[in-house]
């Protein structure tokens, strides 16, 4: 390949694919250039001059290809002396490389180009996001100005410290002077996504930049000279430690509740390994899970235990064995499992030397594996169907039942290959699915399904030698053969755990509650006592006939309505299961808990504690009575979600942030027993994510969806534009997530929704955030530097939607999304 160059100031040169790109960075003044030939690769955008040609000549099986290009030297004609000014604050030429990827796009795969075409369609979508915000701040503006009129006085504007009224203000923030940007690269493309710091001496601004939108945030007085954006802060002196962990997974996990020498029981929630002491009510925490714990086993000894969860961010699951010392003992399967190992057990017979496992492949693959030497012994192809249990028979160390859908599949284990055996139910109605599998004491397999039928199958075989047609209304779920032979069983649907003699001759029954859900795990406690694990997420201990005691509660649904008692050890939560309840952080039991008609997102105590309010994702709000959960009030406004509910800190109004982009600001007379609509906060572009109040309960702080910090008066609601008095306002709390005590929760590349939750302790020294990546954090306060340094604690296995401290900052309670977790953390 050489170029010949002309007598003109052009030259052409011809290319083959391989040596395309180099020749892409010959000026940074070219454009990405065009086929003008016919071809069979996207087209480019037309180059101006002085671009001269370009052919494209495909031979006929379209690859190799020779490139002819044919180029003018002369750069672009520099810009007249009067368009300087504005072309110096534009952005210099693109660099060559910059241009590389443009046409070597033509090589990529079919997945890298719709890659590069997401990644494209995400910056014009932040692009218009951008340009509406821009909008609406410029509407709103104009809609001042008309307000005021040429030199009109304010006489509606905020105070300022000393209690006079100073004049509204519409003239926006000057440019920044001084910037600091952050940058994170998205994996598989060249697009930066950053977040700009920027402060500006003159107008005691700071402006931050998230997903390209401006968040203007105002520096107090007192900080202004003193304030530098290269001042490095320390992390709190304060740490947190996991004390409780509320509910229990047992809406879609099975044979997850056992009990151990010690008396604790152990399961799991969120990420979480939980070893409860029911006597002592305590618990400890296995925390080295970074993501959904799915599967649980105990060893023959009692005290190994292995668990399972799903891939996360490493795409692949990983089994973990651990002591009741909560150390851990060995890893597993690293790069081996897919997806998430969904179902784990210990061998019995042979001393629990093997484990096996399935993953939830599309194959879900059965893994067989000495967990001692961390080595791999047999695998194969389970089932395509999806498999709910794996055990090992008690009597056979090389024998393993499996069931799921549609099947029972009994596995024999002979050096490093595993035959099946599928099970035949011949005369007998095949169930959807075989739900769980136990052992009789004469080594007979004992499996319930879907359709409420209890088989046995005889030992050694795969045919059922004695059958309990309907059971169980509705599937049965658990099977437990206890210490004396007899067998208990647990339905779903009928919600009855059932107590078999040795003939399967049903002797006893009670009934769960409705509340507390269908039966979905049992473990056999002290004599004469079980321990029942629920689809509801509770955990009871029963006895035959009708003893039945709840020991552990918790959401079912996504979470996210939090606050903490205005003066006791209690707070409030709401999700989208429908449920209130009030809990106890000592006893660590509801108080109560009330079933609603809509699904709750929000809540807040009146300062009295007397009443809380609760918002709903319907448009609803309403009162409660805390005392006896009694309805005390009930309103609408609009049909969207309430996603902020919070009381003035006197009491005499109440600020409901919606999701239709208002704040409607109530009066509250008697005590939090009587509403009236005395306001409404319009200006927001967007939703309405958080909002604050003042001390003075005068002025309201809001956040929105699209990164806007406005302030205002209440209780009218008219937007205050003055900066004088706002930036040195006191603030009763502190959960807005933009602002500028609070900007230093935002780690690099954020988009916006990274932080879902902060919180100020009420000693203002310490504040706590809530990521989206299963996180909580703990700041010093006030958080103002960028890239704080912060303590980070993990338990959460899905986004954590809320936090907040208790009244006397003792401790921190936490709200997990998906994972419906609520956390009780101390500060110590």
């Amino acid at each position: 390949m050489s170029p010949t160059l002309s007598p003109s100031p052009s030259f052409s040169i011809a290319l083959s694919p391989p040596y395309l790109s180099p020749f892409l960075s010959l000026s940074p003044y070219f454009l990405p250039l065009s086929f003008l030939s016919s071809s069979p690769f996207p087209p480019f955008p037309s180059p101006p001059s002085p671009l001269s040609s370009l052919a494209l000549s495909p031979s006929h099986s379209s690859l190799p290809f020779s490139l002819s290009l044919s180029f003018s030297l002369s750069p672009f004609p520099l810009p007249p002396p009067s368009l300087s000014s504005s072309l110096s604050s534009l952005s210099p030429p693109p660099s060559p490389l910059s241009i590389i990827p443009t046409l070597s796009s033509i090589f990529l795969s079919p997945l890298d180009r719709v890659s590069q075409l997401e990644q494209r369609l995400q910056l014009q979508e932040d692009e218009i996001q951008l340009l509406k915000a821009a909008l609406a701040d410029a509407l709103r503006r104009l809609g001042c100005c008309e307000d005021q009129g040429p030199g009109a006085a304010a006489p509606g504007g905020p105070q300022a410290p000393g209690g006079h009224r100073r004049p509204l203000s519409t003239s926006a923030p000057s440019m920044s002077t001084e910037r600091l940007t952050l940058v994170k690269r998205e994996m598989g493309g060249g697009e930066a996504r950053s977040r700009t710091t920027s402060s500006s001496s003159s107008s005691g601004g700071k402006r931050m930049f998230l997903r390209g939108r401006p968040v203007t945030m105002h520096i107090p007085d007192a900080q202004r000279d003193s304030y530098t954006l290269d001042h490095k802060g320390a992390a709190p002196d304060r740490k947190l430690k996991l004390q409780w962990v509320y509910g229990y997974r047992g809406r879609d996990c099975r044979s997850n509740l056992y009990l151990l020498p010690t008396g604790e029981i152990v399961y799991f929630n969120a990420s979480v390994v939980v070893l409860l002491n029911t006597e002592e009510q305590q618990q400890r925490h296995y925390m080295g899970h970074d993501d959904d714990v799915k599967c649980l086993s105990v060893h023959p000894d009692m005290v190994t235990i292995a668990t399972g969860q799903v891939a996360g961010n490493s795409k692949d699951g990983k089994v973990r064995n651990k002591s009741v010392y909560l150390n851990t003992l060995h890893v597993l399967g690293m790069g081996v499992f897919d997806r998430a190992v969904t179902c784990v057990a210990f061998s019995k017979s042979n001393g629990g030397a093997h484990l096996c496992a399935v993953d939830d492949a599309n194959d879900h693959i059965l893994s067989v594996w000495n967990w001692q030497k961390e080595k791999q012994l047999a695998e194969v192809k389970c089932s395509n169907d999806s498999v709910l249990g794996a055990v090992f028979h008690p009597m056979d160390p090389n024998l393993i039942v499996t069931c799921g859908k549609s099947h029972i599949n009994f596995w024999t284990m002979e050096g490093n290959t595993l035959t099946k055996k599928q099970g035949l139910f011949e005369k007998h109605e095949k169930p959807k699915y075989v739900l769980c599998v136990a052992f009789a004491e004469n080594g007979d397999a004992i499996t319930g399904d879907s359709s409420g039928n209890i088989y046995v199958w005889a030992k050694g075989g795969s045919r059922i030698s004695q059958a309990v047609a309907g059971a169980h209304e509705g599937g049965v779920f658990s099977l437990l053969v206890l210490k004396d032979g007899t067998m208990v069983s647990g339905g779903g649907k009928d919600r009855r755990v059932v107590l078999w003699d040795h003939d399967y001759t049903k002797q006893s029954e009670m009934e769960v509650g409705e509340p507390l859900g269908p039966v979905r795990a049992l473990s056999e406690g002290k004599p004469g006592e079980l321990f029942v694990g629920t689809t509801k997420n509770a955990i009871i201990r029963a006895a035959f006939p009708d003893t039945l005691t709840p020991i552990v509660q918790g959401h079912t649904d996504e979470l996210w309505g939090l606050d903490v008692h205005p003066s006791m050890e209690q707070f409030i939560t709401c999700a989208q299961d429908k449920l209130v309840q009030l809990w106890d952080t000592n006893s660590h039991q509801p108080l109560w808990s009330k079933a609603i008609d809509d699904q709750g997102r929000s809540a807040g105590f009146h300062p009295s504690g007397g009443v809380v309010a609760v918002g709903t994702m319907s448009g609803r709000w309403l009162v409660l009575d805390t005392d006896t959960r009694d309805l005390v009030s009930m309103h609408t406004d609009g049909n969207e979600i309430i996603s902020n509910i919070k009381y003035s800190p006197d009491g005499n109004y109440l600020a409901v942030g919606s999701h239709d982009n208002f704040v409607y600001i109530y009066a509250v007379t008697e005590n939090g027993r009587k509403y009236s609509r005395a306001g409404k906060c319009s200006g927001h572009s967007s939703f309405v994510t958080h909002l604050d109040w003042s001390q003075d309960s005068h002025y309201l702080v809001t956040n929105s969806g699209d990164y806007e910090i406005l302030f205002w008066e209440a209780p009218s609601g008219k937007h205050v534009t003055s900066m004088d008095a706002m930036r040195n306002m006191e603030w009763a709390t502190y959960t807005c997530t933009l602002g500028f005590n609070a900007f230093g929760v935002w780690p690099d590349g954020a988009d916006g929704t990274d932080v879902n939750a902060v919180c100020k302790s009420h000693s203002s020294s310490l504040l706590a955030s809530a990521d989206d990546f299963g996180k909580v954090h703990l700041f010093t306060f006030p958080c103002s530097q960028p890239r704080a340094p912060s303590h980070k604690y993990g338990g959460h296995s899905s986004h954590v939607t809320n936090i907040a401290f208790l009244h006397d900052d003792s401790h921190l309670i936490s709200t997990g999304g998906k994972d419906t977790s609520i956390m009780q953390w101390a500060v110590v």
